[in-house]
């Protein structure tokens, strides 16, 4: 089994900074595309970014510019600097990443349980 768990939210103004992190762990041979999805109670889970094995990034349009996805794959980690904080980004973040569990295994979706992000004045 693989577990993700999520660090870094919290209540912060608009213009502010968070960095958000995302641990994996568990049975792990390689891990590919990592990347992040938010949710608000009205709304479907969102795709905000992804950052592939290789470090291809891709962005949703609404957070270019703003937000810059990394990853360390000694850690197993990857992480969302969010810059520039608008109200529209409070959302529940969470993680996701691609595992393979061995070297001839087909990557599996896991999904961390979301980390809170409010931006009020």
């Amino acid at each position: 089994q693989v577990q993700l768990v999520e660090s870094g939210g919290g209540l912060v103004q608009p213009g502010e900074s968070l960095r958000l992190s995302c641990a994996a762990s568990g049975s792990i041979f390689s891990i590919n595309g990592m990347g992040w999805y938010r949710q608000t109670p009205w709304k479907e889970r969102d795709f905000v970014a992804s950052i592939a094995s290789g470090g291809i990034t891709n962005y949703a349009d609404s957070v270019k510019g703003r937000f810059t996805i990394s990853r360390d794959n000694g850690k197993n980690t990857v992480y969302l600097q969010m810059n520039s904080l608008k109200p529209e980004d409070t959302a529940k973040y969470y993680c996701y990443a691609e595992v393979q569990a061995g070297k001839f295994y087909p990557g599996m979706d896991y999904w961390g349980k979301g980390t809170l992000v409010t931006v009020s004045s």
